[in-house]
């Protein structure tokens, strides 16, 4: 942690959460900013974000560093084709953004705007309604208490479902064997606003059963189709816009030539945001974390905040509990990535040098895809814990409410990989500086330039109170 401490901090920026002109940037290589109908997209945007700035970049997306740094946005999105999207580059984007200042963690929020052709990406850019999500759909278990409604199809126990309806509990219900027509009309016919799934994966398919003989969704050419266990093959096409969550497939993030998986999640199925690992996934924090802070965290934050808050977590135990690994680069899913022995702090966790190899091999490796600006929110419900950030004048006040009495920093769901225990974090209206933490130091806050975190605490005090105030200057 060589940058801050609990008592003082020296840092740059961060922007009021409407967005101004200086508070988007769209970046993109020159070659794809000559293309007419790719230069549409970035129109698109500039337009939906009135104001919005463009960097061009010749050969390699860090050479807009100097620029974004000296802009500072809240919202950075990448334009890229098809082509330009692949893994290194979504391993590019991740270190670019944490290098517009001095600390280890993002400082922006950031997505990859890209689609099977223009057109695809182009009705993503251009898409401004804002989502507010009510339906979901999984192939694996979710936290249905914390949905207005959905279903769930169990990847481990065959003719498993729960389902919820609106105003209604999650019960249990028999599933059919073989789920691939059930999940497609989840999409086509019941309309999902969010889609999440788990299990093996490549880059062309999805393997719904995972302990048990399920079929295939499969991707060819910018479509998807289902194909059961009886080896039938049929199309499957959604128009409503929807996020999807691939929280622990392999590969489903990594777009390697037009017949992607990902390129068919949003050419045929309405998809205007998603994350996917661009690498094999074992380890899971990067994709298991977003439910702890989007599905069970709902209404707090926006999927594009939710994904970032999860990376903030991320480092955070990164910085905190390994020492000298912090900014190690690798090549992305490859064998170089170091290993290191968990500190005091790590051991307190019961951290090994494995979990510094699994942080790592994460990092890096999943994707955000979609205008990182646009708002996909759940639909909001009273959450484990409650937090409230104020500010009055220099003061910055965040007061963490426990809902659930002794159960309220506990983990909501444990389905998955990595589940619960994250960091409390709030984003800051803006960006400041020369922070002091003046109540609150034995919570052991990490407040940067535009969010502070507080560890989770674990064991819940219902007779204290769990606030932290610091005062700081804001950057203007």
């Amino acid at each position: 942690m060589r940058y801050h401490t609990p008592i003082v901090l020296a840092l740059l920026l961060t922007l009021t959460t409407a967005a101004r002109a200086s508070d988007y940037a769209v970046v993109v290589s020159q070659a794809t900013h000559d293309d007419a109908a790719w230069k549409a997209v970035v129109d698109a945007l500039v337009a939906k974000h009135a104001g919005a700035t463009v960097i061009t970049y010749d050969k390699h997306v860090d050479e807009s560093l100097a620029a974004l740094a000296k802009q500072h946005p809240r919202y950075t999105c990448f334009v890229a084709t098809s082509a330009e999207a692949g893994r290194q580059f979504v391993a590019d984007v991740h270190r670019l953004t944490r290098k517009l200042d001095d600390d280890p963690y993002a400082d922006t929020l950031w997505g990859i705007l890209t689609g099977y052709d223009a057109a695809n990406a182009q009705r993503i850019a251009k898409h401004n309604t804002p989502l507010v999500i009510r339906k979901v759909a999984s192939g694996t278990e979710v936290a249905l208490g914390m949905c207005s409604q959905g279903v769930w199809y169990d990847e481990l126990v065959k003719n498993k479902s729960v389902r919820k309806t609106p105003g209604g509990e999650a019960e249990q219900v028999e599933g059919p064997a073989d789920t691939t027509k059930a999940l497609a009309d989840t999409l086509s016919d019941y309309a999902a606003d969010l889609f999440v799934t788990s299990g093996h994966a490549t880059e062309r398919d999805w393997q719904i059963g995972y302990r048990y003989r399920n079929g295939q969704f499969r991707s060819q050419a910018g479509k998807m189709f289902g194909v059961p266990t009886n080896g039938d093959r049929f199309e499957i096409h959604s128009d409503n816009p929807k996020v999807y969550l691939p929280i622990g497939n392999c590969l489903m993030g990594h777009i390697d030539g037009p017949d992607a998986m990902a390129l068919a999640w949003m050419n045929s199925l309405g998809v205007d945001q998603m994350i996917g690992y661009t690498v094999t996934t074992w380890y899971g924090y990067s994709g298991w974390g977003v439910l702890d802070y989007f599905v069970e965290q709902p209404g707090r934050y926006t999927l594009a905040e939710a994904f970032m808050v999860n990376q903030y977590a991320l480092i955070h135990r990164l910085d905190t509990c390994f020492d000298g690994v912090t900014d190690a680069t690798f090549t992305p899913g490859g064998s170089d990535i170091p290993a290191a022995a968990p500190n005091a702090n790590g051991k307190a966790l019961g951290l090994s040098a494995n979990d510094s190899r699994g942080l790592l091999w994460d990092r890096d490796t999943v994707a955000f895809y979609g205008d990182p600006a646009w708002p996909a929110k759940m639909d909001a419900k009273t959450c484990a814990y409650g937090q409230s950030l104020t500010v009055d004048g220099d003061t910055y006040t965040l007061t963490i409410t426990p809902n659930r009495g002794a159960d309220s920093f506990k983990p909501v769901n444990t389905n998955g990989a990595q589940r619960g225990w994250r960091p409390i974090v709030a984003l800051l209206p803006h960006r400041v500086t020369d922070v002091h933490i003046t109540d609150g130091a034995d919570l052991k806050p990490v407040v940067t330039d535009d969010f502070i975190l507080v560890p989770n605490p674990r064991e819940c005090d219902t007779q204290r109170a769990y606030r932290v105030v610091f005062t700081a200057k804001r950057i203007k």
